[in-house]
C-alpha cells in the first residue's frame, strides 16, 4: 500500500517508530541512515528527553612533534590568547581545551611516540621503526561501543598503505563489499556499473514515503554525501590508471594531498553520521614521514625538518607544516558541525584528542606533549581553557579519564598513576 508524505513522519504519528540501526542491503552492501525524528515517536516527549545523545570518540595524530613556541598559550584558564598555530581554531574556542605539561615516561623515539599516544605505555620503543604497546583505548572503545555498531572502530591514514590509506578500501569497509577478500572479488566489485545507492535506491524510497519533510530532507542531504564520495572514489581510479610519459621514483602519498584528505575526512564524517562505528582513528601522518608541504611555503621534508637544532629559522618553517595541520582539521571540525545528530551536531556529541607524541622532536623529547580536547563531549566536560599540569603528570592519566567520560571506566592504562582534571570548577 502506498503510504501519503506529510509533514511529520507517519511511522512516528503511529507510535511505532524507525529502528534505530535501519539498514539498507543491495549488492551485498549494508547502507545505514542517519538519526532520524522518525527514529523517535513524535508524541513521546518523555522519551526525547530521556533520549541520551551518542558520545563519540576520535584521536587525530600529527606526526614528527610541533614547534613548541608557536604552541603552547602563554597564559592558563579561560582568557588565553591562541597561538600562530591554533589560530584557525577560534570558531571552535569553546569547544577546546589545549592541555600542557603531560608527559610521556620514556624518551621515545619516532615510532614508539606513536605506539604511546593512545596507550600511555612506558615501553615506546627501542628503534625508529620497532612499537612496543598494548591496547590503546580506541580498541577498548570499541569492544563496548561495537554492541551497537556495524563497526567497532574505523582506523584511517593518510599514507597510502593497505586498508586504513585507501579511499575504496575504507569505503567498503564502511558500506561492505563482494563478500570476498580475494583479489578477482573485489575487481569485479569495482567494474559494476551500479553503485551502493543504485542498489538500495527501491528500498529507500519505500522508506522516503513513510517520512515527513524533514527527514525526507535529512535523508536526501545523507545520501547525496555518499554518492559525492562514490564518486570521487571512481574519478580517482580513473585517474590512477592513466599511464604517464615520465614516473619518477615516489617519496611520499599524492600530490594532490588537500583532495585525497577531503575525501578521508568525508568517509570518516559518512561513518559517524550513518553510527556506523562510533571510535575513529586518524592519522594526518606517520612518524618521519617525509611529505613536503609546498603549499604553505615548505619545501623540505618534514622529518628532517623536524630535527631543527632549534634554528629559529627553521623551527619557523616546521610551525608552518603543524598550523596547516590544525587548519585542516579545523575544516574537519565545520563537517562535523554542519552534520546534525539529535538535538545539536556531530561536534557536540565528540570527544576528540589532538595531539603528538612528540613535544620538541629535535631531541625527541616526551616531555609537555602538545594536546588538544575537541568537540563538545556529549555534556560530559567543557571547552574554552588552557590547563597545565604538573609535569610529573602522564599522558596515560588523561586516557584514563577519557575513558571515564566516555562510559567506560578502567582502573589503569599503560604507566597512569591516577587520573587528571580536565573540566575543573574553578575556570
Amino acid at each position: 500500500m502506498t503510504m501519503k508524505s506529510t509533514t511529520k513522519s507517519t511511522v512516528a504519528a503511529t507510535g511505532k517508530a524507525l529502528p534505530r540501526r535501519t539498514v539498507l542491503r543491495g549488492l551485498g552492501v549494508a547502507l545505514g541512515l542517519p538519526m532520524l525524528d522518525a527514529m523517535v515517536p513524535a508524541f513521546s516527549a518523555v522519551a526525547k528527553a530521556a533520549a541520551k545523545p551518542v558520545h563519540r570518540f576520535q584521536a587525530i595524530y600529527v606526526p614528527n612533534g610541533m614547534a613548541m613556541d608557536y604552541w603552547t598559550p602563554a597564559t592558563e584558564g579561560r582568557g588565553f590568547e591562541l597561538t600562530p598555530i591554533l589560530s584557525s581554531l577560534a570558531p571552535y574556542r569553546e569547544q577546546l581545551t589545549v592541555l600542557s605539561g603531560l608527559r610521556s615516561s620514556w624518551g621515545y623515539v619516532h615510532a614508539g611516540a606513536s605506539g604511546s599516544f593512545l596507550t600511555g605505555t612506558a615501553r615506546g620503543g627501542r628503534s625508529e621503526t620497532e612499537v612496543l604497546a598494548s591496547t590503546s583505548i580506541d580498541q577498548l572503545l570499541a569492544r563496548e561501543f561495537g554492541t551497537a555498531t556495524q563497526l567497532g572502530s574505523l582506523e584511517v591514514s593518510m599514507d597510502k598503505f593497505a586498508s586504513a590509506g585507501h579511499p575504496r578500501a575504507v569505503f567498503e569497509r564502511l558500506f561492505g563489499d563482494s563478500g570476498s577478500a580475494a583479489p578477482a572479488a573485489r575487481l569485479a566489485r569495482v567494474r559494476q556499473t551500479k553503485s551502493l545507492l543504485d542498489s538500495v535506491n527501491e528500498k529507500l524510497a519505500d522508506i522516503n514515503r513513510s517520512l515527513g519533510a524533514g527527514d525526507r530532507a535529512k535523508v536526501t542531504e545523507y545520501t547525496d554525501a555518499v554518492r559525492d564520495v562514490e564518486r570521487r572514489i571512481q574519478l580517482a581510479e580513473q585517474q590512477s590508471r592513466v599511464e604517464p610519459t615520465l614516473v619518477d621514483e615516489p617519496h611520499g602519498p599524492p600530490q594532490e594531498f588537500e583532495a585525497y584528505l577531503d575525501l578521508m575526512l568525508d568517509l570518516q564524517v559518512l561513518a559517524l553520521q550513518s553510527d556506523l562505528t562510533r571510535v575513529v582513528t586518524f592519522m594526518m601522518g606517520r612518524e618521519q614521514s617525509t611529505r613536503t608541504y609546498p603549499q604553505v611555503g615548505v619545501s623540505d621534508a618534514h622529518h628532517p625538518l623536524s630535527h631543527h637544532d632549534n634554528v629559529p629559522e627553521r623551527v619557523e618553517q616546521m610551525s608552518k607544516i603543524n598550523r596547516y595541520h590544525v587548519k585542516l582539521t579545523a575544516d574537519y571540525l565545520a563537517k562535523l558541525r554542519a552534520t546534525p545528530d539529535g538535538d545539536g551536531s556531530l561536534l557536540d556529541h565528540m570527544t576528540i584528542l589532538y595531539g603528538a607524541g612528540l613535544s620538541n622532536s629535535t631531541r625527541h623529547q616526551s616531555t609537555n606533549l602538545p594536546l588538544l580536547l575537541l568537540g563538545g563531549g556529549a555534556g560530559t566536560w567543557k571547552g574554552g581553557k588552557h590547563l597545565r599540569f604538573s609535569e610529573d603528570t602522564t599522558n596515560a592519566n588523561l586516557l584514563v579519564t577519557l575513558m571515564d567520560k566516555l562510559g567506560v571506566p578502567v582502573e589503569k592504562l599503560g604507566n597512569s598513576t591516577g587520573r587528571v582534571d580536565i573540566d575543573p570548577l574553578s575556570i
